[in-house]
């Protein structure tokens, strides 16, 4: 006999705005690695509030580096093109 399970599943995406210096400041903080970065804000901060969420964090650090470098590679050959002129 057939059995038939209904699931729930709730997902929350949030979409926010950055400003160029901000984008900069983001891709300078990945830069550093997952490694690296998570490493000293243990050190330094503790672990008791970002451990539960590292998983995120790694994921949003490697977000960060495959968006944020190209965006900001364009935006100063923009530049450059746009002093020329």
């Amino acid at each position: 006999m057939a059995k038939l399970e209904a699931k729930t599943k709730l997902e929350l995406t949030v979409s926010f705005t950055v400003n160029e210096s901000e984008l900069r400041a983001l891709d300078a903080l990945a830069g550093y690695g997952d490694d690296a970065f998570i490493k000293m804000f243990y050190k330094d901060l503790g672990e008791a509030y970002m451990k539960p969420y590292e998983a995120g964090m790694r994921e949003f650090l490697k977000s960060i580096r495959s968006v944020a470098s190209p965006i900001l590679s364009q935006t100063d050959k923009a530049r450059k093109v746009f002093s020329v002129i």
